[in-house]
């Protein structure tokens, strides 16, 4: 393995990508930018704290987290007592900000393979190309090298495409776990507020503090 590794020249396979070496290094920073800031707002303080989601489970007295995205829903909840649908509503836009770039790795997992195909497409062209004016036929050693190295854009594509495949898998494994636990606890908060609204002495009160 370390013979194979120490036997690519990574500057070259990078310049024989040629032009489209730019799209690709652009295709992975935008994968690992949108990897790495949803994996920061999909945090579990900022999507459901721990101390917030026990305060719901336990229908006690809110007093942190309101500005996560349960806090939020909370909020809405609060602000539109007996809208149960415009609650489920909000909850789901709410989940749709979670999601907020993460499709754009769809596209690069899908488009940087064809994006590196072209290339190599291209570089196996301009092999073929490569006459000998003596014989009239392809140098056998500088075919053999061209063609290799005609398909570091495939190499450069695939690299991207799983990157942004496995970065994307991670993300929406991620929120779905989360937007199933939104779920649960806000049926749970719109069946405290179903109990407060049909029981005048209170009942268990879901409320935020000041």
């Amino acid at each position: 393995m370390t013979t194979l590794l120490s036997a690519i020249d990574g500057m070259r396979i990078i310049k024989e990508a040629g032009l489209l070496a730019y799209p690709l290094g652009f295709c992975s920073v935008a994968a690992i930018f949108i990897i790495c800031e949803r994996s920061i707002a999909l945090r579990e303080s900022a999507i459901i704290p721990i101390d917030l989601a026990d305060s719901v489970l336990g229908g006690q007295n809110i007093v942190s987290g309101v500005h996560s995205a349960l806090g939020r829903i909370i909020g809405f909840v609060e602000r539109h007592p007996g809208d149960m649908e415009g609650a489920k509503a909000y909850a789901r836009l709410e989940v749709m900000k979670m999601e907020r770039g993460v499709s754009y790795l769809d596209v690069i997992y899908t488009g940087a393979p064809l994006i590196g195909l072209i290339g190599t497409v291209s570089g196996l062209l301009a092999a073929f190309s490569k006459i000998d004016p003596v014989t009239k036929m392809p140098d056998p050693v500088q075919f053999t090298e061209s063609v290799g190295y005609a398909l570091s854009a495939t190499l450069l594509g695939l690299v991207v495409a799983v990157i942004a495949l496995i970065g994307n898998g991670y993300l929406q494994r991620r929120i779905d776990a989360q937007a199933a636990k939104l779920d649960v606890l806000l049926e749970r908060v719109l069946q405290y507020r179903k109990t407060d609204g049909g029981d005048a002495s209170g009942g268990n009160q879901l409320t935020k503090s000041a």
